[in-house]
């Protein structure tokens, strides 16, 4: 999920990929410790401080925005290494989880494995690998309270801007909280807002919607009380979110048809990773998971090299896999073949050929074609036909958001995101004592989101060890020429990229995409290499009296 702010937290990679939209003209969670509910100040509970004093500190440490998935990693590294150092987590949501969350819709789960979408001090115990929604939000829950990070979040907290001051080396945050402004200090700012905008999902303009005599709903905003028993379903779209939707909705409905302008790539595999399971009875959980972790690392890898360096052979092997997965003679030329190469875009996983199976049962089919108008009883194609519909999930895709949507100014002056340049994916160019997370686009998001993390921990670190108040990345090589940040052709991307902070040419600069190199950089590469530029505040210097 994720991101996933101010608004919500990151969304991982692992919730919606690139949803095609054809003929497009533009468990239940517990209560009581992981949420706030009427009647209960959850501010009063977020801060130790505030259990002697009864009013939570404004001044802090460390202010971290989002209490999702990358929130609470971030706090349970940051008070694992410093115990001593007052933090706060700032949460637009009334309950942790971020994206695990917001997301209601039927057969919400991931589509990484939870070995490598899991934490690296927390391991995933679960038979299955590819989780459910209410297992991830579960996990991230048990997570915070084990820990007592729960304490620590201020719950409605909406943050809209964030402004550095040099000569006071502190963040001042403004907040709105039950629709009064609010405002904290802290001598660092780490985002974990991810980077969807979760408040709006992508939703396109199709002619004739409004006549349509059915339910339309995105799955961004399912309604609790949507019954799709019995009911004709169309799902719009072929992303991650569709192809968890389809046979999920198949279950109960009368029948599914997804309905895709273009195919996306599709791989099943098991929903239990069998290796796993094995060595988990055999060598305890936190060894197993280990060795899980590196192994699904590894393989995840090797898939996205083989998809980049011989695509062609990538292609054929995932042909005869879903040939195999579907009934003889069905038309994957229309349906599978997708017209980029693997890993231009996300891979959907299926866990256990669901998908597939639901397809050959008769339950669900696939229909390539694009949208030429609603009609009142459903949807009427480019080629003349029309699909009958009670109800149409419009899974077209998320839309990104940098940084929550949070207005940024340095010095009273605005920070204008495009014109900076990100720093080993997580600080951004002239920007001081400022962390954010933005996962894997071709792994699980967690695991960059552990290392940005560890990171933040060794410059802490650092900056105690010599008596420094400020980091700042500074670019001063003209040699470096800036790109697009993520360099993915999914259509999600590609709307919005060009808000977002820039990545550049060479290292440090240059957003890599693998995790082995990552974690030889940010685990053991230098902090004071050159370009993070370091700094004491300055002295406070009196006026000599005057006689």
């Amino acid at each position: 999920m994720t991101t996933e702010s101010g608004r919500v937290s990151e969304s991982p990679s692992a919730i919606a990929g690139p949803d095609a939209v054809p003929g497009a003209t533009a468990g239940t969670p517990k209560d009581n410790q992981y949420s706030r509910r009427p009647g209960g100040d959850a501010r009063n509970r977020t801060d130790p401080d505030s259990h002697r004093t009864g009013t939570p500190k404004h001044d802090l440490d460390i202010l971290i925005v989002g209490a999702g998935l990358s929130g609470i990693g971030a706090a349970h590294h940051i008070q694992s290494a410093f115990p001593n150092r007052t933090y706060a987590i700032l949460e637009a949501r009334d309950a942790i989880g971020g994206t695990w969350d917001l997301f209601r819709y039927p057969g919400v789960r991931s589509d990484s494995d939870m070995h490598t979408l899991g934490y690296r001090f927390r391991p995933w115990t679960q038979a299955k690998a590819i989780a459910d929604g209410p297992s991830i939000l579960q996990y991230v829950r048990d997570t915070a309270t084990d820990a007592g990070i729960d304490r620590h979040i201020r719950f409605g907290h909406r943050v809209t801007a964030a402004s550095w001051s040099t000569e006071d080396t502190r963040w001042t945050v403004e907040a709105v909280h039950n629709g009064s402004p609010v405002r904290l200090t802290a001598r660092f700012l780490y985002g974990c807002t991810g980077y969807y905008d979760y408040d709006n999902g992508h939703a396109p303009e199709f002619p004739g919607v409004e006549q349509f005599e059915g339910t339309v709903v995105h799955p961004q905003h399912w309604p609790a009380d949507l019954d799709h028993t019995g009911k004709k379903v169309v799902v719009i779209g072929s992303g991650a979110t569709a192809v968890t939707l389809v046979p999920a909705m198949a279950e109960q409905a009368g029948h599914v048809t997804m309905l895709q302008r273009s195919p996306t790539y599709i791989i099943a595999i098991p929903g239990e990773d069998a290796i796993a399971n094995t060595l988990r009875r055999v060598l305890g959980p936190r060894r197993a998971y280990a060795i899980t972790r590196w192994k699904n690392v590894a393989l995840a890898t090797l898939i996205y090299q083989l998809s980049r360096r011989r695509p062609r052979a990538v292609k054929s092997f995932i042909r005869k896999a879903t040939a195999s997965q579907l009934p003889p003679g069905y038309d994957l030329d229309t349906h599978f073949k997708p017209r980029y190469q693997p890993w231009d875009q996300r891979l959907c996983l299926v866990p256990d050929g669901d998908l597939f199976r639901s397809i050959r049962h008769g339950k669900s089919s696939v229909v390539t074609d694009t949208i030429d108008h609603f009609t009142r009883t459903g949807v009427r194609l480019a080629s003349g036909a029309e699909l009958d519909a009670d109800i149409v999930v419009t899974a077209t895709g998320l839309r990104l958001l940098a940084f929550g949507g949070i207005q940024v100014t340095v010095d009273d002056q605005p920070v204008k995101l495009p014109e900076t340049m990100a720093y080993k994916g997580m600080m951004l160019s002239d920007i001081p004592n400022f962390v954010f997370t933005i996962g894997y686009t071709n792994a699980s998001w967690t695991l960059k989101a552990d290392l940005v993390s560890e990171y933040f921990v060794r410059i802490l670190r650092h900056l105690d060890a010599h008596g420094y108040d400020e980091f700042v990345p500074t670019n001063n090589d003209p040699t470096v020429t800036d790109q697009p940040l993520m360099d993915f052709q999914a259509g999600y991307v590609l709307r919005a990229i060009h808000d977002f902070p820039r990545a550049g040419s060479r290292a440090p600069w240059r957003l890599g995409m693998s995790y082995a190199n990552d974690v030889v950089n940010l685990r053991y590469g230098r902090v004071d290499d050159g370009v993070m530029r370091f700094s004491r505040r300055p002295a406070v210097v009196s006026s000599p009296a005057v006689p």
